[in-house]
């Protein structure tokens, strides 16, 4: 039920080695091992709880750093994302995180190391384990090393699910206008169109965006105008 492979291995891939090793087994440890095995009292749950706070506290020192002119709902957003269960379980599943669990016969057998609901609560758990053993500091060094790097580099969708809101927020609340949006071309057969959008702020175009249809590609004309740092200052705009 446990694919034996040292917890050392773990620990470089995480860059932090623990000194009560208890708190990493627990932290691998699925509610299904517990459930079969009679002399296991314990399992990640209440480590997964901890974790997620120690997370968004974490990445929202981060954002909050990093981004000293961007508004509230920019942080909020970008937090989402980078605490979502979807980037938990890409990030231990980096780290293969999945072969060191501690799974119920059945639970691997029916691919539970695989299951990203399972890597993201133990994902949660380790960093959650780490706050307890060696405290804010031994979470902070392992959020640098797996995490961070993600938010400075926009490899997550830093915009959630909604860029065209976001853009419609940002540009009100700073320039006191919203964004326009125009069709610059659509080409293809009916039945598999192309769209491309472009957006504007004023007479300045500040995204260009693709799609199967035009709002898929007003979204990306919207995601673009916010990645690619277009956007003027509130006086020329």
């Amino acid at each position: 039920m446990l694919r034996k492979r040292p917890y050392r291995e773990l620990e470089k891939r995480i860059g932090y080695r623990f000194r009560n090793q208890e708190l990493l087994e627990m932290a691998l440890t699925h509610r299904s091992y517990r459930f079969e095995v009679k002399d296991v009292s314990h399992d990640n749950q209440r480590l997964e709880f901890l974790g997620d706070a120690v997370l968004g506290f974490l990445a929202a020192e981060s954002l909050y750093r990093d981004n000293p002119s961007e508004e509230e709902g920019f942080l909020t957003s970008a937090r989402s994302q980078v605490t979502s269960g979807r980037a938990f379980a890409r990030m231990a599943s980096d780290i293969d995180l999945g072969s060191f669990l501690r799974l119920g016969k059945g639970e691997m057998q029916s691919g539970g190391d695989q299951r990203d609901s399972n890597l993201a609560d133990a994902f949660e758990s380790v960093l959650g384990a780490c706050f307890l053993d060696g405290g804010v500091a031994a979470a902070r060094k392992v959020f640098c090393l797996l995490i961070e790097p993600l938010l400075r580099e926009g490899e997550t969708d830093r915009w959630g699910d909604n860029p065209k809101g976001a853009l419609q927020e940002r540009c009100q609340r700073k320039y006191k206008a919203g964004p326009t949006y125009r069709i610059l071309s659509e080409d293809g057969p009916s039945h598999d169109r192309r769209f491309t959008v472009e957006v504007a702020l004023g007479e300045k175009v500040r995204g260009v965006g693709k799609g199967r249809s035009k709002q898929e590609a007003e979204i990306n004309a919207a995601r673009d105008a916010l990645n690619g740092k277009r956007l003027p200052s509130p006086k020329d705009h």
